[in-house]
């Protein structure tokens, strides 16, 4: 099978999801406004009328639909054997596919009637040893710290962290239209190619399917009009379900052994600068909410998209800013890999992260200054 074979397979895949969750999104809607299913409107919520927030719902039944459907029908044609394409990947698809339900099952149970923190907690760690089982996990630091190889034991335990925590910042920066679904787009791409040069075929389906279940998602969440129902949210089912598979696929992407990529770049560097704003994010909030002695695990307006809407930036100039700043991370840190130290990344990127944070709060301090109200504490 060769490489142009799989790029039109990628490109298959891509369309099915697309095609069927284009499908999906306006069923959920009826749905949704004939069973009164909407996100409640709070002091913390930035939208106006009723929205549905069940579009996470058509992720994980598009994302198997087409992979399942576009290699059977491969295999039903002679162009393929799908034994022999899962080889390997195939005891890891197995136990991805049990964290993908499980997160998808409590992500419905919070869209629908709420479930506690905690509860949400001990599943995401029962998820996260899943994924650790399915082989995806950390065995080389790529020099950050000046560390490499590190034993399974500690491979399990760091990446069962990191699992948790992508899989909270992809739910917690889901709070204007479009941003979840934005960032984890960029990443999706960034993943897509990456794995199809890798030659990591199985791997680039699913970064292409899930993907392909964002198009339509992105065009219903960001232009879609509430008053003529057309509107959507992807609520914890889809933020839960995004963060688990970019979680698994991130962590795969540090032990691709292909030289096309790894000879000239860092590993995990590719692995993890597309999620540099969701993650730098969720630990900025967090460690803002403890000084301010609130709970660190309760919702709040202080993300980096509160804080550009609170300087007057609407919510689509607030996505585009915040967009472009995921790309420059991303291409940068990517760019510079081979030259630079993942360490000195690492820092350069905490460093210009907290420099914007505190140029975008000073701004925010004048603008309250000047008109004598909080927009922001």
């Amino acid at each position: 099978m060769t490489t142009s074979f799989w790029i039109i397979t990628d490109i298959a895949v891509f369309g099915v999801a697309l095609f069927l969750t284009g499908i999906i999104i306006p069923q959920i809607l009826l749905i949704a406004f004939r069973k009164k299913l909407f996100d409640e409107i709070d002091e913390r919520k930035i939208h106006k009328g009723v929205v549905p927030r069940l579009g996470g719902i058509a992720f994980l039944p598009a994302i198997i639909f087409s992979i399942c459907l576009v290699l059977a029908t491969c295999s039903s044609l002679g162009y393929t054997d799908i034994p022999s394409i899962l080889g390997g990947v195939g005891q890891s698809i197995l136990y991805l596919l049990c964290a993908e339900m499980l997160i998808f099952l409590i992500g419905i149970a919070d869209d629908l009637v709420g479930v506690r923190y905690k509860a949400k907690f001990i599943v995401q760690i029962i998820c996260a040893v899943f994924i650790c089982a399915a082989g995806a996990y950390i065995h080389d630091l790529g020099g950050i710290i000046g560390i490499h190889t590190i034993p399974s034991w500690l491979g399990w335990i760091l990446s069962g962290f990191i699992v948790v925590y992508l899989v909270n910042a992809i739910n917690l920066i889901d709070g204007i239209d479009g941003l979840a679904s934005g960032l984890s787009g960029i990443a999706l791409i960034f993943y897509g190619i990456v794995l199809t040069i890798s030659q990591q075929w199985i791997l680039a389906l699913l970064a292409w399917a899930q993907f392909g279940t964002l198009v339509p998602f992105f065009y219903y969440n960001v232009f879609g009009n509430p008053k003529k129902q057309k509107k959507i949210f992807m609520g914890d089912t889809g933020a839960l379900t995004l963060g688990m598979l970019m979680s698994f696929i991130a962590l795969s992407i540090t032990n691709i052994d292909s030289l096309e990529i790894t000879y000239h770049y860092n590993k995990v560097v590719l692995a993890f600068s597309p999620l540099v704003i969701p993650a730098f994010d969720v630990v900025r909030v967090y460690f803002h909410r403890v000084r301010h002695h609130r709970n660190p695990f309760l919702p709040d307006k202080c993300h980096i998209h509160h804080k550009l809407l609170a300087l007057g930036f609407n919510q689509r100039t607030s996505l585009c800013l915040i967009l472009a700043a995921a790309i420059a991370f991303m291409l940068i840190n990517v760019l510079l890999s081979p030259y630079i130290s993942a360490t000195f990344l690492l820092l350069a990127d905490i460093a210009i992260w907290i420099a914007i944070n505190v140029a975008i709060t000073g701004l925010i301090r004048k603008k309250e200054q000047t008109s004598h109200t909080s927009l922001y504490d």
